[in-house]
């Protein structure tokens, strides 16, 4: 390791090392000395007694950590994009850097919970074994690189967006905000309302980068994903697996600290389901990947009646019992449209390895027990008249639906079972949120 730190890259990680050690080192100090109560303020205190200038040099460290890791991190994006090892790292560090940071600041203002302490601890722990990796690393591999961008920023901004499946992670957020209604039975504030979509929105978005960074060699084989980002190569992998990472990072540090404890562990509970159980084990494995893998997308609502009400009662369970008896027949029925693309891909859909026509009576089967669920909430006295009506307009509308593709088939009536589930579930959650403010 004579040469280890020849590169501009590693250089500047050991930099970040050791203005990270001073910030520990200066910011324990102030802590144990109580150093703060003779300078207060932030971001900037006038010392009231010498040893208030420990606290006034905690803060000036702390700003030069920050622009050391900016730095670091605009040069990984730029320099390290094809490095499977470096990108990621650097991406992660950044993240627990600031999240530390963040969890700091709540504990600043006082009154913080018991859960924002343990992540604080933990938060620092990981960001001492991800800096001392990324200066290994980047010392050892030796990496040096210069900017390479194929396409322009327009065009990067739109592949990282399409990278987070939009339209899906919308869709999620429709349920999360039913859940956070019901949950509270009301409208809720903005601050949580906000807070709440934004953490649920980079969940779902993460967890959607890093299911494509998973399957980025099965989509080269499908005409329906061929032309995403990084199986078309627009993006490297590396980059795939970084965004994903920082955004689903970002998700928890947002939920646990301006929501709640049991929302935040729900909606990362949620990020590993879907990522792990249903992407890299499910989906490849068997033909109940789309049952078991259901959980996953039945999470969302959950997480919003846990930030609104603080607790998972009947009605929260009812809500994942809907999402998780919706998500086969809408899938199936995508699966019966894209059959050939399933076929070349490998994966074991069950119009693939069952054939269409069982699929299309599974479909069916299904939906009679979906708006069967869907029935529970009146029926708990959990929901009013609004929805109780909603659900059996939605219901028969649904039905009749399922039941054109069990008797006629064909893609047409398939490709109608997908869009009108989609609709049904969005228009059974806005009902659920009218009835339960009314």
């Amino acid at each position: 390791m004579k040469h280890s730190m020849k590169t501009s890259f590693a250089r500047w990680t050991v930099a970040l090392l050791l203005t990270v050690f001073g910030l520990t080192v200066v910011g324990r100090a102030t802590t144990v000395t109580n150093a703060s109560a003779f300078c207060e303020g932030w971001a900037l205190c006038v010392p009231s007694a010498p040893i208030g200038f420990l606290k006034l040099a905690h803060l000036a460290l702390a700003g030069a950590a920050s622009l050391v890791m900016i730095a670091l991190w605009r040069k990984a994006w730029r320099e390290q994009r094809h490095h499977a090892g470096l990108l990621p790292l650097t991406t992660v560090t950044g993240v627990l850097f600031f999240g530390q940071a963040f969890v700091g600041a709540i504990e600043a203002t006082g009154g913080y919970p018991v859960h924002i302490v343990v992540l604080h601890t933990l938060t620092a722990i990981s960001l001492w074994i991800s800096l001392g990796a990324l200066v290994f690393v980047s010392g050892a591999l030796q990496a040096d690189g210069v900017a390479d961008y194929q396409f322009g920023w327009r065009q990067r901004v739109k592949d990282f967006f399409i990278l987070s499946k939009p339209l899906i992670v919308g869709l999620l957020l429709v349920t999360t905000y039913g859940g956070l209604v019901a949950g509270g039975k009301a409208w809720p504030s903005a601050s949580l309302t906000f807070w709440t979509l934004l953490g649920g929105a980079l969940a779902a978005g993460g967890s959607s980068a890093l299911n494509q960074y998973i399957d980025r060699e099965l989509d080269k084989n499908m005409q329906r994903t061929s032309r995403r980002p990084l199986a078309d190569g627009r993006l490297t992998p590396a980059e795939g697996l970084s965004y994903g990472l920082a955004l689903c990072l970002l998700s928890y540090y947002l939920m646990a600290g301006f929501v709640n404890l049991l929302a935040a562990l729900l909606s990362l509970a949620g990020i590993f389901y879907y990522v792990f159980f249903y992407s890299v084990w499910l989906k490849k494995k068997t033909v109940q990947n789309i049952v078991i893998g259901g959980g996953a997308g039945a999470i969302p609502p959950m997480v919003g009646w846990a930030a609104a009400a603080g607790n998972l009662s009947l009605g929260a369970w009812i809500l994942f019992a809907i999402i998780f008896m919706w998500t086969p027949p809408h899938f199936w029925a995508l699966a019966i449209v894209r059959l050939k693309d399933y076929e070349r891909a490998g994966v074991p859909m069950m119009p693939v390895v069952v054939g269409e026509e069982k699929t299309r009576k599974q479909i069916l089967i299904y939906t009679v027990e979906l708006v069967a669920v869907t029935l529970l909430l009146p029926i708990f006295n959990l929901a009013g008249t609004i929805y109780l009506v909603s659900a059996l307009v939605l219901g028969v509308w649904l039905l009749y639906a399922a039941w054109k593709v069990f008797r006629v088939g064909g893609n047409k009536t398939a490709w109608t079972m997908y869009r009108w589930s989609s609709m049904y579930l969005a228009f059974i959650f806005l009902a659920l949120m009218i009835d339960a403010a009314a």
